[in-house]
């Protein structure tokens, strides 16, 4: 199977949405739709396909903030890591300071994820994977050779750790077995910035080093 995979950047942190489907196939699914205005352009690729699922990788409110209104528009399921899930359906409580003022529609998700768990959506299947160490709970998923990673992994860097539920050798290990479990030619959609692949980062991205440098 080849995977269609369109990438939208939304929001005022540059996030990434991501449509996909298989080649040809007139269903798609919507991974991090986190931002408000985020149907009109998920809309423009869809076109005429329906949105069989909406896949959630953290509660980061970049990553949610425009779930309500696509779920809203599709009546597609939404699925997010059940430890997260309040952030989604009590979103305007983790309203960052620098958006005072901004009020979001919470959502309360059909699908709470724990991870290790399978899913097929429009002739697509999905792993669930619990990649903690960004946040407590977060999930990458993969499919036929793509990783969608969420802020985990990113071209050149890695996820932030310096907040609350963050922890530094939490997300080194998540890596590590991301690594360990996907081929080197494994392609990474990040949460922001570009696509890469999983055997750039673990030989060139500077944050992997000591993954390197392990036996």
């Amino acid at each position: 199977m080849t995977l269609d995979v369109t990438q939208l950047e939304l929001g005022p942190f540059a996030e990434n949405c991501y449509v996909v489907r298989a080649a040809g196939a007139d269903q798609a699914v919507v991974v991090d739709p986190g931002w408000p205005g985020a149907w009109s352009e998920v809309q423009s690729v869809l076109g005429e396909s329906r949105c069989a699922a909406i896949l959630i990788t953290h509660g980061d409110i970049d990553h949610v903030a425009g779930v309500a209104e696509v779920a809203h528009a599709t009546g597609a399921p939404v699925h997010i890591p059940a430890e997260e899930s309040d952030r989604l359906e009590r979103i305007n409580d983790f309203v960052p300071a620098t958006l005072a003022g901004v009020v979001l529609e919470p959502y309360e998700p059909e699908v709470r994820l724990r991870g290790d768990e399978e899913l097929e959506f429009a002739g697509v299947r999905f792993e669930t994977l619990r990649v903690p160490g960004h946040t407590e709970a977060h999930l990458a998923y993969a499919a036929d050779g793509c990783l969608f990673s969420g802020d985990v992994l990113f071209a050149g860097s890695v996820g932030r750790v310096d907040r609350p539920n963050g922890d530094w050798e939490t997300l080194m290990e998540s890596i590590g077995r991301l690594a360990e479990r996907f081929p080197p030619d494994t392609v990474v959609y990040p949460g922001h910035g570009s696509q890469t692949t999983l055997g750039h980062e673990l030989e060139t991205n500077p944050f992997l080093a000591e993954l390197r440098a392990r036996p």
